[in-house]
């Protein structure tokens, strides 16, 4: 059975860096026993740790043999070994996951005080805003692993982080903390914002929407405002960034702009083909070049950017679409929650609700030794289409402010004390 490299993964390969002196002191036969115990997902994952690591498992052709398993191709097959695309094969069974999927809830009090806010990467996750803190949770133990508090009384509005420094938008100005907890603030001349009212970040330029409906463009690395786009005529209530440097913006007026940081006026402005109300959330698929939107009113909304046009809308909830997300270079699903609780999987390319989830009441919990945080466990389950929303327990369906998305694994926040991490296991 072959394995072709796709256009990620090449992408991939020209960002692994060496591995650790630890892990490098290690040979290749006790590399393979440890990736032997690895599941077709955790390999993916570790080919783009280091090229060390890569090149064990691309020469042992882990891969391959996971596929098989994963395939249940007999060894006796008289067919010709056929090439699998490990990146569409992983993306596949993540849409069965979430679509078909056994689901386990695991919650926990992530705060003292509600919290409205969550962003996930590389087995972190950060959470914030309505707190006067940010805590950064590994999703392995649940352990809190760093604390940021706020300066002085202002209020923190949005925030972001990489592997280096966490970026946020406290009232009107952007700070800096870096992953050691050193706190930088942007000098007051360069750095006072108008009322933001969000805020989205890759190095090294920080994106912020504001009320006066102009986006401003900052460099981390100068501290300086390097742009002013007037995007709106209205507030800008949420944005999304790619990493081509376009950004789109959201108002609450039903519209959504695309924007490069080097021009002062917008390159496009995407109208919805319908009132739908106001855009509340956004966000851009790299892949497939397709943008969403969800808004007040429930509506979910399709973009072309290559064509600049409306693919589909649809009204995929009865209240306000807090948030929509999908897996980086997933092109066939994405998830999305609102003000009814209930976390829906969105057919990318048709708009059509594929599964409605909501937690059930039973409740179990168990303390976690390394983190010592107490657990809630509770399954999830799915509705039909048709099921009255209203007739269905709140407790089950807790608002959905926030959503972060991993391999078949979604996040969500709830405008109170508690984080939930939604599992699919599909076998």
């Amino acid at each position: 059975m072959g394995i072709t490299e796709t256009a990620g993964e090449s992408s991939a390969r020209k960002t692994r860096r060496r591995a650790p002196t630890s892990f490098e002191s290690l040979d290749t036969d006790i590399l393979c026993i440890i990736f032997s115990f690895l599941d077709l997902f955790d390999l993916v994952h570790c080919t783009v740790v280091c090229n060390s690591w890569y090149a064990v498992i691309k020469k042992l052709k882990l891969l391959q043999s996971s596929c098989r398993r994963m395939h249940q191709v007999g060894s006796t097959s008289l067919e010709q070994p056929r090439e699998i695309d490990v990146e569409d094969f992983a993306m596949k069974h993540h849409k069965m996951a979430l679509l078909r999927g056994r689901i386990e809830i695991e919650r926990w009090e992530a705060h003292s005080h509600r919290f409205s806010q969550c962003r996930m990467k590389k087995g972190l996750l950060l959470t914030g805003v309505g707190d006067k803190v940010m805590r950064l949770w590994s999703l392995n133990s649940y352990k809190c692993m760093e604390v940021y508090s706020l300066p002085d009384a202002a209020s923190l509005v949005d925030f972001d982080f990489d592997e280096s420094k966490v970026v946020g938008l406290v009232g009107t100005r952007i700070s800096i903390w870096r992953r050691n907890g050193q706190r930088s603030i942007f000098p007051s001349r360069e750095g006072t914002i108008p009322k933001g009212l969000c805020m989205r970040y890759i190095d090294p330029e920080a994106v912020v929407g504001c009320e006066d409906g102009t986006a401003r463009v900052f460099d981390m690395y100068s501290k300086t405002c390097s742009q002013i786009i007037r995007t709106h005529g209205g507030p800008i209530t949420c944005l999304s960034l790619s990493d081509s440097q376009l950004f789109l913006s959201g108002s609450s007026l039903g519209r959504v702009t695309v924007s490069d940081p080097l021009l002062d006026q917008p390159v496009a402005m995407l109208k919805s083909t319908i009132t739908a109300g106001g855009i509340q959330t956004i966000c851009f698929n790299q892949g497939s070049n397709l943008a969403f939107s969800g808004t007040t009113a429930g509506y979910v909304s399709c973009w072309d950017l290559r064509k600049m046009r409306q693919v589909w809308e649809n009204r995929v909830s009865p209240n306000v679409v807090y948030s929509i997300q999908q897996l980086k270079n997933d092109t066939s699903v994405m998830v999305a929650g609102g003000i009814d609780g209930v976390l829906r999987v969105v057919d990318q390319k048709s708009g059509r609700v594929l599964s409605s989830c909501i937690m059930d009441d039973k409740v179990s919990t168990v303390l976690r030794r390394q983190s010592q945080v107490v657990v809630e466990k509770r399954r999830g389950k799915r509705v039909s289409q048709d099921v009255e929303i209203d007739k269905i327990e709140r407790k089950t369906r807790p608002q959905i402010s926030c959503i972060a998305m991993g391999m078949k694994k979604v996040v969500t926040a709830h405008s109170g004390k508690f984080i939930s991490v939604w599992k699919f296991n599909h076998s």
